[in-house]
């Protein structure tokens, strides 16, 4: 072993030896060895790992290399997440295929992944634009479409004009602006495909209570977006039609009796059923209008709200009075029943409307059930006592809701409702670079699955992406023109292609049957490793990711290929990895810290103005980034390691800091200087363990270090179990560093043994490379990575001694060891004997001596 730290060499070293002696290739669990599954969300190969990348896949391998250390057999491995819309775009820039850059990239990426020493197991690597994993997404669709559970349908919905694509209602942002592109999104009626994730809304919900190992905060977001409200539906006869109705859902039925108008989404189809002809044009334009706005705007309670009265009514189910139907641009058709009944008195937009177009105001609840004199002023919105409301006046809201609900189911126009925000999963998109969606359109047949000895539907190939705007794929009249699969008669195919979350949201699956040529995976595979025991990723896919890949879950338990309920046990949000930032406040610009010529006093060089310094999540436009190549070539990848993990826990922001990384690498020196130091000594550790080491033998300072040793051992195994606090963890292997420093030397060989021994194998999980190195150096057998995780001794721990605070005349001047069982007289007698003491009075007169035996010494002069 080198004097110095070299950590490029002795990195690469055992890399190599890693990937020779097949280190971590998966095994299968089996009775004497339980399973333990490890899972990084799989990245977009953009070509750059960034240091978000790094905390990511660093606190997952430090959880898959206990794990292996404990005796688990352990799957940890790597996909990419390879289709969507900024390789093809990349592309078109660049004039070169959308899958030669993005494998060129996966390459890239590999190697800045293996450069870090994780432990995956890259022979079962996934990459989804690649024909042996798609021709599996594209198995799913089928078997999926078989069970009803794909359909295609026209519907409003969400455009990407950059991007000219169909966006999920997940893919838009809370400003109505696309995920990705940043463009503001618009309305279209398209023919799309869905998946009826609303069909599995329940389990979605109430699983969620299941999912105790998840962080609330992700489980919040998914119960929101589900939406789940419990009310009454009741129907409203449209006026001179017998078979015409329209329903409305409320989770207010106590305000039924002061509806007074029905307002429609303009696309609901009933409302081109129900219209004269006269009407016809004059709700074609208003269509027109509102086709215009976002969802945003349609929602907005800042702008006005647009409605037109259709020329129709419908009688109330109570009172059978005829109420007038109105379409409004803020009721849109994909919520809910698309119909909602006016309630002007009790609603605040309600009221809005009413006011803006003269409709009538009618109070059915007040606070004491006390009818109100003249005209409404504002709305009631509270709970309170029914009047005017027949039967029920007098009722209190929430007992009148009951009672009018089952009236209503009692004479037919009305039931109990549970409703749903969550909408169905828009998959198509208007693009090439994604998997084909396998359907046949048959003018005979209709839609018709490919058969599945026809997967994978390819993608064709040296198309020139520049030529099109809508899907490249409608013009690729070879790949195009097909004949059925069930008739035989010349057909055409579907050109959309799938989400790229259609593929991510069932790669772990994969994962557990990586070679299997006749399925997507089998059943008894899924049965040895899932669910997943612990994933690891951003919570900005708490909602996009996490929720499909569950109701993908339970859609596949549906047709037998599975039986899993939930894809993933434990989930760990990492916090984001921020940057020192500099920002003009006054233009919002920000300034590269290469331009930064005084750090304590920063100037915009351009304005002269004085900077905020802030950190910021690392970006390419906040010019805050740090590359994680110039870390690992500079310090290893053993430092970058240790830092990421040190810095903060795991899943709060993390600031970058040079020092700190400094502090890490000054760390790794000094234990590469005690190993050798140790090394030199010539002890063996093979026949150290805690069982052949008699405490009671052992002088005050074995006893001391095997304390500090065993103490770090119970720590640093509570910190890896639960909460993963990987900081105070390694803090715990610095606190043990000191203590080698400070008794090392004063202790007999087989302690020093059994000290190198663990503290190697504590190490191992956050710097595996170097961990490996002093193995080797002090006669560890095999790979540290496959020796078994220390168990701590609880005769070292427990305290027959303890550290005495000496005081002189009231200030602490230091501390001593004592027995425990030492006398008032025998703690006097040690402690003025002792070099504190000496020190301190230095010849001066001692006036008195307090003793606290097992705390305090206080000597007065």
């Amino acid at each position: 072993m080198s004097e110095t730290y070299d950590p490029a060499d002795l990195e690469a070293k055992w890399q190599r030896e890693w990937e020779k002696t097949q280190l971590y290739q998966t095994r299968s669990p089996n009775a004497s060895k339980k399973k333990f599954y490890a899972l990084s969300m799989f990245p977009y190969p953009s070509g750059n790992l960034h240091m978000g990348h790094v905390r990511n896949y660093v606190i997952t391998d430090v959880i898959a290399r206990i794990q292996r250390m404990r005796g688990s057999e352990v799957l940890h491995p790597m996909g990419w997440d390879a289709f969507g819309l900024p390789a093809e775009n990349a592309a078109i820039d660049r004039g070169i295929d959308p899958r030669k850059w993005t494998i060129n990239n996966i390459d890239q990426m590999r190697n800045q992944l293996k450069r870090l020493g994780l432990s995956i197991d890259w022979d079962i690597e996934q990459t989804t634009c690649e024909k042996d994993y798609y021709q599996w997404t594209q198995y799913i669709f089928i078997e999926l479409y078989k069970r009803n559970l794909v359909y295609q349908k026209e519907a409003m919905v969400n455009w990407d004009p950059i991007d000219k694509t169909v966006l999920a209602n997940e893919q838009v942002d809370s400003e109505g602006k696309s995920w990705r592109s940043g463009a503001l999104v618009e309305q279209k009626h398209l023919t799309q495909w869905f998946l009826k994730i609303t069909q599995f809304a329940d389990s979605l919900l109430n699983d969620l209570d299941d999912l105790t190992d998840w962080p609330e905060r992700v489980k919040t977001m998914q119960r929101n977006w589900i939406g789940q409200s419990k009310g009454s539906e009741f129907d409203f006869v449209v006026s001179n039609s017998e078979k015409e109705q329209i329903k409305v859902f409320t989770t207010r039925p106590d305000t039924i009796y002061g509806v007074t108008y029905l307002v429609l989404s303009p696309e609901n189809p009933i409302v081109d059923k129900i219209v004269d002809y006269e009407t016809t044009g004059l709700i074609t334009q208003f269509r027109a209008q509102v086709d215009k706005l976002t969802i945003d705007e349609r929602l907005s309670d800042t702008k006005p709200i647009k409605g037109m009265y259709i020329g129709a009514t419908a009688i109330h189910p109570f009172t059978g009075r005829h109420i007038p139907i109105w379409i409004a641009d803020y009721v849109l058709n994909e919520y809910g029943t698309g119909a909602v009944m006016g309630v002007p008195a009790h609603d605040s937009r309600d009221y809005s409307f009413a006011k803006r177009y003269n409709l009538l105001l009618k109070q059915v609840i007040s606070k004491e059930g006390i009818p109100h004199n003249g005209p409404v002023s504002e709305p009631y919105i509270k709970s309170g006592k029914l009047i005017d409301s027949d039967q029920f006046t007098g009722l209190d809201s929430e007992v009148a809701k009951d009672q009018i609900t089952k009236y209503a189911q009692s004479i037919g126009c009305g039931r109990t409702k549970i409703q749903y925000r969550l909408r169905d999963w828009l998959i198509s998109r208007q693009r090439y670079w994604g998997c084909p969606i396998p359907i046949i359109h048959c003018s005979t047949c209709g839609q018709v699955p490919v058969n599945n000895v026809d997967l994978p539907v390819e993608l064709p190939e040296n198309i020139n992406l520049k030529l099109h705007d809508g899907s490249p794929l409608s013009s690729q009249n070879e790949w195009l023109n097909v004949n059925c699969p069930s008739c035989g008669r010349p057909s055409i195919r579907e050109t959309d292609t799938m989400d790229t979350f259609m593929c991510s949201s069932w790669y772990f699956l994969r994962f557990a049957d990586p070679f299997n040529n006749q399925l997507p995976f089998s059943n008894e595979k899924i049965q040895q490793w899932l669910p997943v025991d612990q994933y690891v990723g951003g919570i900005e896919h708490a909602i996009l990711h996490l929720l499909y890949s569950r109701f993908l879950t339970k859609a596949l338990s549906t047709t037998k290929l599975i039986n899993l309920k939930e894809p993933f046990k434990k989930l760990l949000t990492q916090g984001m990895v921020q940057g020192l930032t500099y920002k003009n406040p006054k233009t919002n610009k920000y300034i590269p810290n290469i331009l930064i010529d005084d750090p304590k006093k920063p100037i915009d060089p351009e304005t002269g103005d004085p900077l905020q310094v802030i950190y910021e999540k690392m970006s390419k436009s906040k010019h805050n980034g740090v590359d994680p190549k110039l870390v690992i070539e500079k310090y290893g990848a053993d430092t970058a390691r240790m830092f990421i993990l040190f810095k903060a826990p795991p899943e709060k922001d993390l600031e970058w800091d040079s020092a700190d990384v400094e502090g890490q690498y000054r760390f790794i020196v000094r234990l590469y200087k005690q190993v050798n130091k140790y090394h030199k000594r010539n002890i063996s550790i093979s026949s150290i363990t805690n069982n052949n080491i008699n405490n009671e033998s052992l002088n005050d300072n074995e006893k001391r270090l095997r304390r500090s040793l065993h103490n770090a051992i119970k720590a640093i195994t509570d910190d890896l179990d639960g909460s993963l606090q990987f900081n105070t963890a390694i803090s715990e292997l610095m606190k043990l560093s000191n203590s080698i420093n400070e008794l090392v030397d004063k202790v007999n060989d087989q302690v020093a043994a059994e000290t190198f021994s663990h503290l190697v194998r504590l190490l191992a999980p956050f710097a595996p490379h170097i961990a490996e190195e002093f193995w080797e150096l002090i006669g560890g057998s095999g790979s540290v990575h496959l020796s078994s995780w220390p168990i701590h001794d609880e005769e070292a721990i427990s305290i027959n001694s303890y550290k005495l605070v000496v005081q002189i005349s009231g200030k602490v001047r230091g501390t001593i060891d004592i027995s425990s069982d030492t006398s008032k007289e025998e703690i006097e007698e040690i402690a003025l004997k002792s070099d504190i003491t000496k020190k301190w009075i230095d010849g001066k007169n001692i006036k008195r001596i307090i003793v606290v035996p097992g705390k305090i010494i206080n000597i007065v002069i």
